[in-house]
Order: structure tokens, then sequence, then C-alpha cells
């Protein structure tokens, strides 16, 4: 949410500051969502018509708004920060199994992101 913000504002928009809710009802709170939980942080702008628009980021979407079938990131970035995902994900994983080191980890992060990334139920 914050690339597409400066994206906007380097074209001249006014976009609001990113904001989240503390809960149904409740008051915006500044800056993203403290859990970066998807669908949950926001930014508003008008365009040259007066018409308003809601940014909101979607970090996982949620099961069925996509072909599971399909895994792609739309940037460097995005795939960046997925694979550290797996790989804190991964550590917590070899944690569970006494520590010893998983030779096989190249297909657990790719279960782990393709799942992730369908809204899937993640590995353990």
């Amino acid at each position: 949410i914050e690339a597409a913000r400066a994206e906007l504002v380097g074209h001249g928009v006014e976009v609001s500051e990113v904001f989240h809710r503390a809960g149904p009802g409740k008051p915006a709170v500044s800056g993203r969502h403290p859990e970066r939980q998807s669908y949950s942080s926001y930014a508003t702008f008008k365009d040259p018509d007066g018409n308003g628009w809601l940014l909101q980021e979607v970090t996982t979407r949620l099961p069925g708004r996509i072909d599971s079938n399909i895994t792609n990131y739309a940037s460097v970035a995005d795939l960046a920060a997925a694979m550290r995902r797996a790989s804190e994900a991964h550590g917590e994983h070899e944690k569970r199994n006494g520590g010893q080191r998983d030779e096989n980890w190249p297909d657990w992060y790719a279960e782990y992101m393709v799942a992730e990334q369908a809204g899937k139920p993640l590995p353990l």
C-alpha cells in the first residue's frame, strides 16, 4: 500500500496517509494495521472529477478469490517478501521437528508460498 500511495503522490495526486481501523465502527488509526492483516490497511484519494477512491492493502487473498492453480508475484519485492515469510515459517517448522535441518526445504518453501497466495491452509 505504501508503494501504491507513493506512486500516486509522485504523479501529483493528493492521497491520505495510510490508516487502519481498530475494529468495526471504530475511528481510523494512523499507519498500517499492526499485524499487516490483509484487507486491513487503507488510503484514500479523489480523482479530478471529485470521485473518492479507496486503496486497500491485500497481502493474502481470501480463499476462492483467485485461481489457486496459478502463482505469480507482481514484483521482485513481493516475491522477496513471500520468500522471507516462508523462511520464517520454515524456521518454526524445523523447530517443531526437533531442530533437524530440512534437506527438502525448497519444496517446503514452494508449498508454503503457493498455499499462502491461494489462501489455502499453510504447511506446518
